[in-house]
């Protein structure tokens, strides 16, 4: 155990490196959805999305979660003391299984799409888009403070849930008149 303390500083950054990777797909993923859903009648342009749709799931985002994943345990295993507190980490640790979740709902989507089963809309994919933002908000804001706030919990949820919700029911302008 000693000698994974001597690379305790490392494994932070590796881990930090991993995160910022599997982000990137979080946010990104979903837009691409979001042109295949809209572009559908575009068998060429979809043809390449779907490319782009499978590498950044497969060879990028989830790689980069396994790699979050096991270099945050290897973290706790080094460290047991993160654990105790006032449950900033336990806040965090359930978020991130909530980005766990969501990262393989965006693998379910994918295969959806690459069928050519089109049961969501874009406005659906331009919304779940905003969901890993509310989720990285508020294991950050754990992380940085090390403390756990019901009341900034609250408070980002509720604006997550009301960004989510406009997004959501955002009409374009030509759908307006």
């Amino acid at each position: 155990m000693d000698s994974l303390l001597d690379y305790y500083l490392w494994i932070v950054v590796f881990h930090i490196v991993a995160v910022m990777s599997w982000m990137a797909m979080l946010f990104y993923q979903p837009r691409l959805y979001v042109y295949h859903t809209e572009h559908k009648e575009k068998k060429e342009f979809v043809e390449v999305v779907k490319i782009q749709e499978l590498k950044m799931y497969k060879y990028i985002g989830m790689p980069a979660m396994w790699a979050t994943l096991i270099s945050g345990t290897l973290l706790i295993i080094i460290n047991p003391a993160l654990l105790t507190g006032d449950g900033w980490l336990h806040a965090k640790l359930f978020f991130v299984l909530l980005l766990v979740a969501y990262s393989f709902s965006l693998g379910y989507y994918r295969k959806e799409l690459a069928k050519g089963n089109y049961s969501k809309k874009g406005s659906f994919f331009r919304a779940y888009n905003e969901v890993p933002t509310v989720l990285a908000v508020l294991i950050v804001g754990y992380v940085v403070t090390k403390t756990f706030s019901l009341s900034f919990t609250l408070i980002t949820l509720l604006i997550g849930s009301f960004i989510i919700y406009k997004v959501l029911n955002h009409k374009p302008k030509e759908e307006k008149n």
